[in-house]
Formats: structure tokens, C-alpha cells, sequence
């Protein structure tokens, strides 16, 4: 356990080393987001396949993240390579000033150290002391699958409503973006919960170690790196408009908009 943990911290910290790197030298943050889900990914996978547990449930799990992390990853680098600089990058960048290489480099080591409750939630799920699979397996896989589905959809979504000429500037009120102002995020956070279904049960403490993952996530995505920084700059790109958005549509959890719109370009 002890050289697992030293080889999956080399890892984490490493990649981010290197995505500190290549936004540097490219000028395309993006990409560190893009590193940071392959480097997890990549983590969790490791972990899981040494832990304990029944080979079919270790194979989920790895099956799962990799198949999370690789969608994930190259939907951002794609982004990233065909955008300017990600804004929640550059604005921190023109906060931190002359320090920015430095401070920059800082934050990616705290990211690498965000990755490590998801590594353990993927550890001990595939630890899980039950013998096969059984249909709490079949109901996390299933979760999994929806949630994967569901990001997956949003993203798509928004890649469709930014190639269209006559949205240049507009915010995107449709499909899941309706719904949701990141629905994104929430599948992205409804996916971790897939592990905490399969690991949590009596005479295996260590499965309530899983919530770890979602509870990160979520803690990230709604009040750290996600939601704030984007919609600041929503805010001080287009405010109006985001103001209208933010009025009708659910900041995370998923209902119907208080009322049908088409938000207009300003």
C-alpha cells in the first residue's frame, strides 16, 4: 500500500507538472483540465486494479473511470486546442500578476491533491468484499452509465450550439442547458455516486470512505473551480443576458425553467 500510494502521488503530481508546463509554453489552459481527468483516471485505474477485491468488481471500476476519463480528457483538449485561453485560467493568471508561473504551478499541486479522494474512492470500491457481482454492482453500472450519458449529451450540446453562426455571443438555453445552467457538472458529480452503491455495506467501514469522491466533486465543481470562476466571467461578458439565464434557469440541479425563453443576443 505504502509504494502504491508513493507511485500514484508521483503520478498526480508529475502530470500536473507537466500541464502546469504546457500551458505555459501554448498558452492554452484548457489543456490542464484535459491532463488533470487523464492523470486521475489513469490513478484510479492503477488503484483499482491493486486492491483487494473480487476481479469482476475490479475490472468495473477500471472499466469505469477509464472509460470517464478518456471521454472527458479528450473532449477537453479538443476544446482547448481549437480556443483561446480558458477565461477562469486567464483570469486568475491576470490576478496573480508577476507571480502568475509560480502560483499557477502551486494551484495545479492542490489539483493533483484534489485527485487523491477519487483514487481512494475507486480503490475501495473495487475492494468491495463481496464475492462477483450482484445487482448493487448492476445498480451502480447502471448510474454510471446514465450519468456518463448525460454529460456526455450536455457537451455535445453546447459544442452544437457554439458552431452555429447565429449564436456567436449568446448564452445556450437549450436541451439540458435548460434545465440546468451546468448539467454538465451535475452528471459529472452523479457519476462518482456509481461507487459509493457498491462499496457501502456492513463489515466494510472502509466503503464509506467512497463518499469521499462525490462529496470532492461536487465541493469543486459548485463552490471552487467550476460554477464561480465561469460564471463570473459570464457575468462580466455578458450581463444581461447571463442575469436573464441565471433568473429562469437552476444553477446545478436539474427542473424545469420558470418560464420558456429565447434569450436574445445582446
Amino acid at each position: 500500500m505504502f509504494w502504491l500510494a508513493v507511485l500514484i502521488a508521483l503520478m498526480l503530481s508529475g502530470a500536473m507538472a507537466l500541464a502546469w508546463r504546457i500551458a505555459l509554453t501554448t498558452g492554452q489552459s484548457g489543456r490542464i483540465d484535459a491532463i488533470w481527468a487523464f492523470a486521475t483516471g489513469l490513478a484510479a485505474v492503477v488503484a483499482a486494479a491493486a486492491s483487494a477485491g473480487d476481479p469482476l468488481r475490479r475490472t468495473a471500476v477500471c472499466v469505469m473511470v477509464a472509460i470517464w476519463s478518456l471521454r472527458l480528457g479528450l473532449y477537453l483538449w479538443r476544446r482547448a486546442i481549437s480556443g483561446a485561453d480558458d477565461p477562469r485560467y486567464a483570469a486568475l493568471k491576470q490576478s496573480w500578476g508577476e507571480t502568475a508561473s509560480r502560483r499557477l504551478f502551486l494551484f495545479l499541486q492542490n489539483q493533483a491533491l484534489a485527485s487523491w479522494p477519487l483514487v481512494l474512492t475507486a480503490y475501495f470500491a473495487a475492494g468491495a468484499p463481496r464475492p462477483g457481482l450482484d445487482g448493487r454492482d448492476g445498480l451502480a453500472i447502471a448510474l454510471f452509465a446514465l450519468a456518463f450519458a448525460g454529460e456526455a449529451i450536455a457537451d455535445q450540446q453546447m459544442a452544437g450550439f457554439k458552431r452555429a453562426p447565429a449564436n456567436r455571443g449568446r448564452i445556450c438555453d437549450q436541451g439540458l442547458w435548460a434545465w440546468s445552467r451546468h448539467p454538465n457538472y451535475f452528471f459529472e458529480w452523479l457519476g462518482w455516486l456509481a461507487y459509493p452503491i457498491m462499496a457501502i455495506e456492513a463489515g466494510y467501514p472502509a466503503g464509506w470512505l467512497t463518499l469521499s469522491g462525490p462529496l470532492v466533486i461536487y465541493w469543486l465543481l459548485v463552490h471552487v473551480s467550476g460554477v464561480p470562476p465561469l460564471e463570473a466571467h459570464l457575468s462580466r461578458s455578458r450581463p444581461a443576458e447571463f442575469a436573464a439565464y441565471a433568473e429562469n434557469v437552476s444553477v446545478f440541479w436539474p427542473r424545469p425553467p420558470r418560464r420558456s425563453r429565447s434569450l436574445a443576443k445582446p
